[in-house]
C-alpha cells in the first residue's frame, strides 16, 4: 500500500510533482468513482500551470471506473459547485489549491447537490481505496463531454439583483491573476458599474504573488488602484475565487467578520424572520444584527462543511465566516466568492452610503483583533491553560468550536486550526478598542509560541 499525503480534514493539496501526480490524480478518480458510485461527475480545474495535466489523469481514473464526465474546463470552485446542483450530478470534482503556493496543487469534492465530501464524510475513505490502488471492474468505459453552464452560472449571479436599482459605481476588482477576472468581465455588461481590472488575466505563474489577499502584502495593490482612481468599493479574491475580500472607498481593508451582519442584514429585509447560520469566533456584531432585524442565529463550527450541514439542517437563507466564505440557500447552500460583492454593490447604490459608513458603526460598537494565528508544541495544554484562567468570572463558555469564553464586556475564542499546526486566536468588546487589545495581548502572552502567518 503507498501512501498518499495531502489529504486534509476538508480537501486535498499537496505539492507538485512528488506529492501529487498524474498516477496519484488517476488513483483518486478511480476511488471517489469507488467510494461514491456516481453515473455522471462534473470536473474542472482552476489556472495553474499543473491543473489540465492532473485534470486529465483524474477523468481518466473516473472513465475508467464507468463513470460519465462532463468537463467544464476552467472554472472557479463554485462553478463545479453551481453545475453540480443546477445540472443535477451525482458530484463533482474541482482541480484547485486555491491560495496555496505555485508548487501545490490539489481538488475539492462534493457530492449529488454538491454536499461537501470532508474527513467524517468520505474522504479518508477516498484515501483509503487509493492508498490500496485495488478497484472494482467497471460494466462499461465512461464518456467524456464538454458543457458550458457559464451563461447559467450568469444569470444564476445576476438573480441576486434588483437590477433596476443599481446606478454607476467604480470598483476596483483584483482577480489576483487567478480565475475571477473572467467571470467580472461576463458580469460586466449586465452591470452598469466601471470596472478597474489589476492583475485581471489568469496566469498560472502567478506574477504579482499568489492570490491570498489575507496576506496583509498582498492587499496593497488594490488599496492604490481604489485612491488613485476614487473608486467606491475595492474587492480581491482568492485563486479559485470561493472567498471575495472588500475595501472601503479609502482603501481601507475591511474585516471578513464585519461583512458577516451586512450580508444578514440584506437576506432579513427579503425573509424577514430567516435564520441565518454564522461561526463562533467572532460573534457579537453578527448577533447584534440578525437580532435587530428579526432573525434567528444558528452557531455553526467553522468549515465549509460544517457550515453547509447546518445551514440544510436550518434550512438558514445565508451563512457567513469571518473567513471571507459565505454560504447561500439558494446557490446549493454552497460558498460563493461573486455573490456578496454583487449584494454588497447593490447595498451601496439602494442606501447612498459609502461603504465605510455601512460597516464603521459595527467596527466601532464592536472592535475585533482579527485572527491571530500562533506555532505552538501543544495545542490542546494551551486550551486548556486558557480555560483554567479564564473561567472563574466568565458569563458563558462554549465549545463548538474551540474555546469560546464570554464576559460582559468582551469575549474571546480560541481554537486550534483543522488544516495546519497552528492555535488561532480572535478577541472582541464590545465598543471598548483598548479593552479589546489589552485581552488580546494578555491572551497572547499567556499562549506564547511563535508567530505564523
Amino acid at each position: 500500500m503507498q501512501p498518499i499525503t495531502g489529504f486534509k480534514a476538508y480537501d486535498y493539496r499537496a505539492r507538485i510533482p512528488n506529492e501529487f501526480n498524474a498516477d496519484v490524480a488517476y488513483r483518486i478518480g478511480r476511488a471517489y468513482a469507488e467510494f461514491l458510485k456516481p453515473k455522471r461527475i462534473v470536473v474542472g480545474r482552476d489556472i495553474r500551470l499543473s491543473s489540465n495535466e492532473l485534470c486529465e489523469a483524474l477523468t481518466r481514473g473516473l472513465l475508467d471506473s464507468g463513470v460519465d464526465v462532463y468537463d467544464i474546463g476552467l472554472c472557479g470552485t463554485e462553478g463545479v459547485y453551481f453545475a453540480t446542483f443546477a445540472e443535477s450530478m451525482d458530484g463533482g470534482v474541482m482541480v484547485t489549491a486555491s491560495h496555496n503556493p505555485p508548487d501545490y496543487n490539489g481538488m475539492k469534492f462534493v457530492r449529488e447537490q454538491s454536499r461537501p465530501i470532508s474527513g467524517d464524510t468520505g474522504l479518508k475513505e477516498i484515501q483509503r481505496i487509493a492508498e490500496a490502488d485495488s478497484y472494482s471492474a467497471p460494466s462499461r468505459q465512461g464518456q467524456r463531454f464538454e458543457i458550458d453552464t457559464r451563461q447559467k452560472y450568469i444569470d444564476h449571479l445576476l438573480s441576486y439583483l434588483d437590477r433596476s436599482r443599481l446606478r454607476k459605481l467604480k470598483i476596483v476588482v483584483n482577480a489576483g491573476n487567478g480565475g475571477a477576472g473572467a467571470i467580472v468581465d461576463l458580469l460586466e455588461p449586465h452591470l452598469p458599474f466601471e470596472f478597474i481590472k489589476i492583475h485581471h488575466e489568469p496566469d498560472g505563474t502567478f506574477p504579482n504573488g499568489v492570490p491570498n489577499p489575507m496576506l496583509e502584502d498582498n492587499r496593497a495593490s488594490t488599496t492604490r488602484a481604489i485612491r488613485q482612481h476614487k473608486a467606491d468599493l475595492g474587492v480581491a479574491w482568492d485563486g479559485d475565487y470561493d472567498r471575495c475580500f472588500l475595501f472601503d472607498e479609502s482603501g481601507a481593508f475591511i474585516e471578513g467578520y464585519y461583512i458577516v451582519g451586512l450580508l444578514a442584514s440584506v437576506f432579513l429585509r427579503r425573509e424577514p424572520g430567516a435564520r441565518i447560520v454564522h461561526d463562533p469566533r467572532l460573534t457579537w456584531a453578527t448577533l447584534d444584527m440578525v437580532e435587530s432585524l428579526g432573525g434567528k442565529s444558528v452557531m455553526s463550527k467553522s468549515g465549509h462543511a460544517f457550515m453547509k450541514d447546518v445551514m440544510r439542517e436550518a434550512d438558514a437563507a445565508y451563512g457567513g465566516e469571518m473567513s471571507a466564505h459565505h454560504y447561500f440557500r439558494a446557490f446549493g447552500y454552497c460558498d460563493s466568492g461573486q455573490i456578496p460583492w454583487l449584494l454588497v454593490a447593490q447595498l451601496l447604490c439602494e442606501t447612498g452610503k459609502p461603504m465605510s459608513a455601512l460597516v464603521g458603526e459595527r467596527i466601532a460598537q464592536f472592535p475585533a483583533s482579527g485572527e491571530i494565528n500562533r506555532k505552538v508544541a501543544d495545542a490542546k495544554a494551551t486550551i486548556a491553560r486558557a480555560q483554567e484562567r479564564y473561567q472563574p468570572g466568565s458569563l458563558s463558555i462554549d465549545f463548538t468550536d474551540g474555546l469560546s469564553i464570554e464576559f460582559d464586556r468582551w469575549r474571546f475564542n480560541l481554537r486550534s486550526s483543522n488544516t495546519e499546526p497552528l492555535i488561532r486566536l480572535n478577541v472582541e468588546s464590545r465598543g471598548d478598542a483598548a479593552l479589546m487589545r489589552e485581552k488580546t495581548a494578555e491572551l497572547l502572552e499567556l499562549i506564547g509560541g511563535e508567530d505564523a502567518h
